[in-house]
């Protein structure tokens, strides 16, 4: 979890907000994602978060369901898929990694799993299905791991589900932004600030906003508003039509409102 705290205290000094960047393990296949990852930081990503696959993600809309059928055509497992995180630590010591999936895959692998993610080099893993009344045993295994189990939150929650959900939280908060599943539209962000103003009067925890996010415009608009700017639909499907030096590019683009935020950070901190 160190990776991620650090993240979290440079992206402050910067006076920006961070870009993750959604990808599903092994789509197309395990050799293109090794390198899509590999460029990931250079290209402006603060946080990589690592789609597990599955036959049944059923919070993500048909972008992010038709890569993880690619993935798991070419033959991504969740072992592979640790082994994806491993084999990207060799050149990347620094880049948070957040798991993100299903409670399905992890219970079929066992309970060694987080152990072992953690070992390969994860920091943390978001469970979309796991409600928070069954996530004990699931956050006992983590902690004793070191990885942190990421709850989230939804338009939908009222102050007193947030009640139940942030005693818990650990690494950072997900806030959902729109009420669909990813991909289905495009997030408002004066909604988005409505939303976390409302978690922020619970928990210091930070957070991170995702779902619907697809324009740099978007992105700009949210710099400040969360620690962390969660972009997928809208790579996945630039990476399944143009390639990897698109996505990348793309990457660029989306991470250029936050980097010259943080330029102007450093300007007025000088002055």
């Amino acid at each position: 979890m160190k990776r991620l705290s650090d993240s979290f205290t440079r992206l402050e000094s910067e006076g920006r907000s961070g870009l993750a960047c959604y990808f599903t393990a092994g789509d197309p296949d395990f050799s293109s994602c090794l390198a899509l990852l590999r460029g990931l930081c250079a290209a402006g990503a603060d946080l990589i978060e690592l789609g597990l696959p599955f036959s049944d993600p059923v919070a993500d809309g048909e972008v992010i369901q038709a890569a993880h059928r690619r993935a798991l055509a070419s033959g991504q497992t969740v072992a592979r898929t640790l082994r994806l995180v491993q084999a990207l630590r060799e050149t990347d010591a620094t880049t948070p990694v957040v798991l993100m999936g299903y409670l399905n895959p992890v219970f079929q692998y066992g309970e060694s799993f987080f152990a072992e993610a953690a070992a390969a080099g994860a920091d943390g893993l978001i469970l979309v299905d796991l409600p928070p009344e069954h996530a004990e045993p699931w956050s006992r295994a983590a902690d004793a791991a070191g990885l942190a189990l990421i709850r989230m939150s939804a338009p939908t929650s009222s102050d007193e589900r947030l009640m139940t959900i942030l005693p818990g939280a650990k690494g950072f908060l997900y806030h959902v932004s729109l009420n669909g599943t990813t991909g289905a539209a495009s997030c408002a962000p004066e909604e988005v600030g409505k939303a976390l103003a409302r978690i922020r009067a619970q928990s210091p925890q930070p957070i991170a906003v995702g779902f619907g996010i697809r324009s740099a415009e978007q992105v700009k608009a949210l710099n400040g508003v969360a620690e962390i700017i969660v972009v997928g639909s809208h790579l996945v499907a630039k990476l399944a039509k143009e390639g990897n030096a698109a996505a990348l590019a793309e990457v660029r683009l989306l991470a250029a409102p936050l980097r010259a935020s943080s330029r102007l950070a450093k300007n007025e901190g000088a002055r």
